[in-house]
């Protein structure tokens, strides 16, 4: 499963049409307070994101036009490095090419890329998954969220040939057609912006190429530790076996020192197929295994260090784990 930055979860938030307690509501389900801070750091799951966004648009009272909204208030700032490496790009050509280099920092989900045309090029937009509502408003979205970033960078208005959308067309156009200044290709094969060569290529107001290689090398880095940071699940195991000494510890221990509450923790373990259970037992399997291998602790140490207040409960579990006692699986090792 995917990750969306939950940036774009309180951007949504603070434009659905709602009651104060409807729109906390929305944000509690996610485990995010409604007065917290906004970090682009934190993810929420694609999944959760995208059942967030159709009950946000059920309860709107305009839901078609939730997505243009939402696109309407983003600002390159809000981004964090990315926005600031967006917007000193020497023109939207570069911001583009960012673009493509560095959204993993904010979604595992999304990717971009630039495909040169005879009359300027497509950003397109990339995103798998099942076409439901809510993956539908957040590729609105984001193609909103990027026309207004692009306005807001570029010293000339944005000239946009076309936009294109895979899914289909809402009843009425017009707010769309409105927004983006240009016709919609609704059920098309592709989702994406079709900018004119002119505004590629025009100046950005804070154009700066020291400023852009700057961020590019801090978000280069960013998305290198992204690339190689360990799984969710290895993650978990590994804080596991490193307690186990003091006994196994609880899911919200867990979730505390992984920075997210225990509800979060579950959900996401849960989107990807994992219980917290069961990475317990695999965190002591390993811990045992390794202790039995490489150590010559007493079975009795063994069973202490695992997170087992005695022996014969740790050779139980072994058996179960194993298929063997801990004694039987030692000789053998």
């Amino acid at each position: 499963m995917g990750e969306i930055t939950s940036l774009f979860v309180r951007k949504v938030a603070a434009q659905v049409d709602c009651d104060d307690d409807a729109r906390s509501a929305l944000l509690r389900a996610l485990d995010l307070e409604p007065d917290g801070p906004v970090d682009p750091s934190r993810m929420v799951p694609d999944a959760a994101y995208y059942d967030f966004l159709e009950q946000a648009a059920a309860i709107d009272a305009d839901g078609t036009t939730l997505p243009l909204r939402v696109g309407a208030s983003m600002r390159c700032d809000e981004y964090g490095a990315l926005g600031l490496a967006w917007k000193s790009a020497p023109d939207l050509r570069g911001s583009y090419e960012r673009a493509v280099r560095y959204a993993r920092v904010l979604t595992s989900v999304s990717t971009y890329t630039v495909e040169p045309t005879d009359d300027g090029a497509r950003l397109h937009l990339h995103r798998d998954g099942v076409r439901r509502l809510g993956l539908r408003l957040s590729n609105e979205a984001s193609l909103a969220s990027i026309a207004t970033i692009s306005r807001e960078a570029s010293t000339a208005p944005l000239r946009l040939r076309a936009v294109h959308c895979r899914h289909p067309a809402p009843a009425s156009t017009a707010a769309h057609e409105a927004f983006f200044g240009c016709s919609i290709h609704f059920d098309d094969v592709h989702d994406a912006l079709h900018v004119t060569r002119a505004s590629l290529d025009t100046p950005n107001h804070l154009g700066d190429a020291a400023i852009a290689g700057f961020f590019d090398h801090h978000l280069a880095d960013a998305v290198a530790q992204l690339e190689t940071a360990p799984a969710l699940e290895e993650q978990v195991r590994t804080h596991i076996a490193r307690a186990l000494s003091e006994g196994v510890p609880t899911m919200s221990d867990v979730a505390k020192h992984l920075g997210m509450s225990g509800r979060t923790l579950q959900r996401r373990l849960a989107d990807r197929g994992a219980s917290f259970q069961t990475l317990v037992d695999e965190a002591r399997r390993q811990l045992a295994e390794r202790l039995l291998r490489q150590t010559g602790y007493s079975l009795a140490e063994v069973a202490f260090m695992t997170g087992f207040a005695e022996q014969s409960s740790f050779t139980r579990a072994f058996k179960r784990w194993a298929g063997q006692t801990p004694r039987s699986y030692r000789l053998q090792a």
